[in-house]
């Protein structure tokens, strides 16, 4: 399988069109097909619905431009890497963070390095931990910001000094708002709204005494979306301090209640152990390990 025909497979993923992509690709409407069939033949799977106007994606389509654009990002990172070789430091570095205030320490101790060197250029991946665990495993990351109450086994790691504070995100009007913090028994009670990831991980489940059945209504990803549905009554959602801005402009009907007792969730800034990073990201490494260093001393 080249990078080349997986580049054709992705062009036409987006035309939604062969001979769209193909006058794109400067190819002639035959070869693209034929690379195409190829293609299919080597994975032993149809990738398209060839249509008499429009080409879209089969099932296993789908999953293949999944695959396909983690190649083409690796076979990027990896060129960029290399024309910066010779550089002093220079180059771009890649971390997974998922929403928690522990990133405005991890900020902090990269400020001064990336204003001294500007030639390296940071690039932040929103995401939940299990995304950037996956991505960091695929060298599609340099470095993962996890928030858990251990760090995972096999990686190098900074732990962070911030602790992020679980509770509930309510409405004003909740009965629950009235109440200086929420214990498990009110947590059975209520319809929730909770991290996609935190559905297969256990640390509420131990914070409530044992394996109490949910009442889940709804998942998310990003924090801030998912308070929207808060706002509509749709749930109350489980969530750290401080992520969501209560009592705002904006959030003028939200609050905020810690969990009784208190469950806090460390954070660690992660890395592969057999992973010889970058120079550009060798130098943050150290900024982050003596910043860190010092903030614990």
């Amino acid at each position: 399988m080249e990078l080349r025909v997986i580049k054709y497979f992705l062009a036409v993923a987006e035309e939604e069109n062969i001979t769209k992509a193909a006058e794109k690709l400067h190819l002639t409407q035959p070869t693209l097909s034929r690379q195409l069939q190829e293609l299919e033949e080597e994975l032993g799977a149809e990738l398209f619905v060839r249509g008499k106007r429009k080409t879209t994606l089969t099932d296993a389509g789908i999953l293949f431009k999944a695959r396909a654009e983690e190649l083409v990002a690796l076979e990027e990172r990896t060129i960029n890497e290399f024309a910066h070789l010779s550089d002093a430091v220079a180059g771009d570095v890649y971390m997974g963070c998922g929403e928690t205030e522990a990133m405005r320490d991890v900020v902090s101790a990269l400020a001064p390095a990336l204003r001294r060197y500007p030639d390296i250029h940071l690039h932040l991946l929103s995401g939940n931990g299990e995304q950037s665990m996956d991505y960091l495993e695929k060298g599609l990351l340099d470095f993962a910001l996890l928030c858990r109450s251990i760090p995972p086994d096999g990686y190098y790691y900074i732990r962070l000094p911030y602790m992020d504070t679980w509770g509930l995100l309510l409405r004003k009007d909740n009965p629950l708002a009235e109440k200086p913090g929420i214990r498990a028994a009110d947590v059975r009670k209520e319809p929730l709204i909770i991290a996609a990831q935190l559905a297969s991980r256990n640390e509420i489940q131990r914070w409530m005494g044992g394996n109490e059945e949910l009442h889940i209504a709804a998942t998310y990803n990003l924090a801030y979306n998912a308070a929207f549905l808060v706002e509509k009554g749709m749930g109350s959602m489980i969530t750290y301090d401080g992520l969501i801005p209560c009592d705002t402009p904006y959030r003028r009907n939200l609050v905020f209640r810690p969990f009784i007792p208190a469950l806090h969730s460390g954070n660690f800034l992660i890395w592969k152990k057999e992973r010889t990073l970058s120079k550009a990201a060798e130098l943050l490494k150290s900024q982050m390990e003596d910043y860190f260093r010092e903030d614990q001393s």
